[in-house]
């Protein structure tokens, strides 16, 4: 069986999914706790 993808591909598709819901986890909580606070 052979990989479709380089190693270093995988890599950085797992660092920018990683990265992403970090950002829009960071996102929901200043939504929700502005949302709060009116």
């Amino acid at each position: 069986m052979e990989e479709k993808f380089p190693r270093g591909l995988w890599v950085r598709l797992i660092i920018y999914v990683a990265v992403g819901h970090l950002f829009s986890a960071f996102v929901y909580l200043l939504f929700t706790l502005g949302g709060q606070s009116q």
